[in-house]
């Protein structure tokens, strides 16, 4: 086990040099530029630096009006976090009055800077509801919301300006450094809150200051980090901390809190992340021409080629879900002469089963069960432009109806379910059992991790209602996803967009 944990180390290092080595080549082409462009980026850095004179610079009767104008639909007129959109949004918006603010760069009890500011403005959060006000916002008027901010606290009125923390020399990421962060790691017990890989599958159950309900990060996410998941962005969290959480600051030496970055950066998993210059594309399903097994970790799951999708709250009906935690699957196929299989995968913090004791301490609310489905057309139609080929997302309709592919965890009393939904719409439905369409599914979760496979044949009996999959034909799929310790149940679940799919012998 630990050769192979080397092993996995090695390769992660290799990515980093590969990294590295491409932002080298970058730097070097920037040399090559016209002198009056490098003056031009030159001046672009200075005007970054001078970013710490914003608040200063800013005028905060002008930034109310950019308030009331960008901000106050979230964090509400006298920046309490209670606008009119704010019960829609996860995680809540800042309650600014509290002078408690998560994500900073200075450190103990001071407060942020104003480059810290600035750049939750810029960037936003992640995924999270703060969006990225970068290209929207001019510079004055970050300038000027950032002034206006603080008068929503006293503790903006201080004599100094806030410090910065000091990040010592960083430590080149290694197997060595590597291993001695996953042993810290450990010793800090990291894993109460993020599980044993970082899959935010802990078994502490986490409220903020304000008592709201809080899922520990998925580590292995990088591009869901709020406020960065550069190496220095890391840094900050394990020395800070996160104010208002249950996230401490750690008491290690710099040495080790840099060991203790490279761990959390060598648990990046690449196949979870969603890339946009593949997303029109169609997936690619994996010939083969022996048995579809039902093992997701077999060889033949593992050379298929995959697609990362995002997921969304689902919006459609009365009965919205706004406050999602899965936020993306991971699906591959396969196929052989008689039949085919999706393999779906998603990082789920929960194994959601009611009536066992120890997810019932770990869920918000109710206990329901974990469920995933795909949604397909129940026929090709040969249309042109091929957008037409795709049926309403909201299950079909009455022109173009479809046959949704159901999954759920089960219960300590019933086991895992299986069954297919012919739909012509939300609420406009028939449901068979598995054994009557011949569709079969099995799910396993290990490690923070959903792996479900549902199984059909290429043909069915009933051509009319269930879709025959032929090669070297676009099909349409769409896939929803329920978090039974989230509230996930009926309406309330996520849901993908339309993406395609193809079978192709070659």
């Amino acid at each position: 086990m630990e050769e192979v944990f080397l092993s996995e180390v090695r390769s992660k290092k290799q990515e980093v040099r590969s990294k590295k080595q491409e932002v080298r080549s970058k730097k070097r082409t920037s040399c090559l530029l016209p002198l009056a462009s490098r003056l031009l980026s030159l001046a672009s850095c200075l005007l970054l630096l001078a970013s710490g004179a914003y608040a200063e610079l800013g005028d905060k009767v002008a930034g109310k009006e950019v308030f009331e104008k960008r901000c106050k639909q979230c964090h509400g007129e006298k920046g309490e976090g209670n606008g009119i959109i704010a019960e829609k949004v996860y995680p809540p918006p800042r309650n600014f009055t509290s002078g408690i603010f998560k994500y900073k760069t200075s450190p103990g009890d001071q407060v942020p800077r104003d480059e810290d500011l600035l750049r939750t403005i810029n960037e936003g959060f992640g995924e999270a509801s703060m969006p990225a006000w970068k290209d929207i916002m001019t510079e004055k008027e970050k300038r000027d919301v950032i002034a206006h901010e603080k008068t929503f606290s006293d503790v903006f009125e201080i004599d100094d300006p806030p410090e910065e923390i000091n990040y010592g020399k960083e430590v080149p990421f290694s197997e060595q450094s590597v291993l001695k962060g996953k042993e810290l790691f450990k010793k800090a017990e990291c894993p109460m809150c993020h599980g044993e890989n970082g899959k935010g599958d802990g078994v502490k159950k986490l409220k903020d200051t304000w008592g709201n309900r809080e899922w520990a990060r998925n580590l292995t996410k990088p591009w869901t980090y709020n406020a960065g998941s550069k190496p220095k962005n890391i840094f900050a969290r394990i020395t800070i901390g996160i104010p208002g959480t249950q996230m401490p600051s750690f008491n290690f030496t710099e040495e080790e809190r840099w060991h203790v970055v490279n761990y959390v950066r060598f648990l990046a998993d690449e196949t979870r992340r969603v890339k946009k210059e593949e997303e029109d594309k169609p997936l690619k399903a994996k010939y083969i021409n022996i048995e579809i097994p039902w093992d997701a970790d077999a060889p033949e799951w593992k050379g298929a080629p995959f697609k990362a999708v995002k997921l969304f709250p689902q919006d459609q009906t009365e009965e919205k879900y706004f406050k999602p935690t899965n936020d993306g699957i991971t699906w591959r196929v396969l196929f052989n002469d008689k039949e085919l299989a999706f393999l779906i995968e998603w990082d789920d913090r929960t194994k959601s089963v009611p009536g066992d004791v120890e997810a019932e301490k770990l869920s918000e609310g109710d206990l329901f069960e974990d469920a995933v489905a795909i949604q397909l057309p129940r026929v090709i139609l040969p249309r042109i432009p091929i957008e037409e080929q795709l049926p309403s997302i909201r299950h079909g309709d009455n022109e173009f109806g479809v046959n949704i592919w159901y999954w759920s965890s089960g219960t300590t009393v019933r086991p895992q379910l299986t069954k297919v939904v012919y739909s012509d719409g939300i609420g406009v439905k028939r449901v068979e059992p598995d054994n009557k369409v011949g569709l079969s599914g099995r799910g396993v979760y290990k490690g923070g991790i959903w792996k479900v496979i549902l199984k059909r044949g290429l043909k069915t009996s009933n051509p009319k209602d269930d879709l025959q999959f032929e090669t070297d034909r676009l099909i349409p799929v769409a896939f929803g996803n329920w978090d039974g310790s989230n509230g996930g149940k009926g309406n309330k679940h996520t849901a993908t967009q339309w993406y395609w799919l193809i079978l192709e012998r070659s």
